[in-house]
C-alpha cells in the first residue's frame, strides 16, 4: 500500500491499512492510524499524529515547523482526528511553543489552498474554503469559513457561524451568525445553517432577537447581554451566544 517512490522514515508508525502515494514523504515522528489515504506529493513531518480514515490530497504539507518568528525549537505537535478531508495545497503548521499543539478535530473539510497556522484549533465538522487562519485561531463546530477569507491571529469563530468569501476577520465571530465584509461585520443570523443542524424554531427566534439587541439597537455590549438575559428564554443557544460575547477578548465583529 506504499508506493515504491514514497519515502517513509523507518521510525514512522504507519498502520498497514494506510495508502501512501508516489513521491510522498513521511517523517520520523509521524503516526498514521488506520485507513489513511495519503495521495502523491504529500509531506508530513514533525511530531504529527493522524487518526483514522483521513484523506490527504497532493501537494499538502502537514506538521512542518511554524512560520512564527518566536519559535526557538523544542518539540511541537500537530494532532489530527478522524474522517477529515484535506485537499490540494493545504498547509497545516505545527505549534510554536515547546509541548504545544496545532489541533484538527474530526469530520472537517479543508479545501484546496487553505492555510492553518501554528496553534490553531479546528473542532469538528468545519469547512475551510481556500481560507487562511493566522496563529491561535479557534474554529468552532460546524463553522464555515468562505472562499479566500482570512482570519487574524487569536480570533475565535463560533459554532454554526459562516464567514463570507473574501472577508477580513479581525475580531471574534459570534456563534450562529453570518459575517461578511472587509473588515467583516455581523450581517444576520445564519438561518440556513441553523435549519441544517436542526436548531428549533424557538431557539432561532430567540437568536434573531438577540442579534437585534447586540448589533442593531446601539446598546453597549454589557447592556445588550443584560437585556438578553432579562427578556429572552435562556435556551442553550442563547446562553452560548451570551457567554461567547461576554468572554471575548478581541471584541466581536459588529
Amino acid at each position: 500500500m506504499i508506493h515504491p517512490s514514497a519515502i517513509v522514515h523507518p521510525g514512522a508508525q504507519v498502520d498497514p491499512s494506510c495508502e501512501i502515494g508516489p513521491f510522498s514523504v513521511i517523517g520520523e515522528h509521524v503516526v498514521l492510524g488506520a485507513n489513511n489515504n495519503i495521495h502523491s506529493h504529500v509531506v508530513i513531518g514533525g511530531h504529527t499524529v493522524l487518526g483514522k480514515n483521513n484523506e490527504v490530497f497532493p501537494f499538502t504539507t502537514i506538521g512542518v515547523c511554524t512560520q512564527d518568528l518566536k519559535w526557538t525549537g523544542g518539540t511541537t505537535w500537530t494532532r489530527i482526528g478522524d474522517h477529515n478531508t484535506i485537499r490540494e495545497h493545504v498547509e497545516i503548521h505545527s505549534a510554536t511553543g515547546d509541548g504545544e499543539s496545532t489541533v484538527i478535530g474530526s469530520h472537517n473539510n479543508i479545501l484546496a489552498g487553505s492555510h492553518i497556522a501554528h496553534n490553531c484549533e479546528l473542532q469538528n465538522h468545519t469547512i475551510l474554503s481556500s481560507a487562511g487562519l493566522a496563529g491561535h485561531v479557534l474554529v468552532g463546530d460546524y463553522a464555515i469559513v468562505g472562499g479566500k477569507a482570512n482570519v487574524h491571529q487569536f480570533c475565535r469563530i463560533g459554532t454554526m457561524s459562516i464567514i463570507g468569501g473574501m472577508s477580513k476577520v479581525v475580531q471574534d465571530v459570534p456563534p450562529y451568525m453570518m459575517i461578511d465584509g472587509n473588515p467583516a461585520v455581523t450581517r444576520t443570523v445564519n438561518k440556513i445553517g441553523l435549519e441544517r443542524r436542526g436548531v428549533s424554531e424557538e431557539a432561532q427566534k430567540a437568536l434573531r432577537q438577540a442579534f437585534k439587541f447586540i448589533f442593531k439597537e446601539k446598546l453597549t455590549i454589557s447592556n445588550a447581554l443584560a437585556k438578553i438575559e432579562e427578556e429572552l428564554p435562556q435556551l442553550p443557544e442563547v446562553v452560548r451566544l451570551v457567554e461567547f460575547v461576554r468572554t471575548s477578548e478581541r471584541g466581536v465583529c459588529k
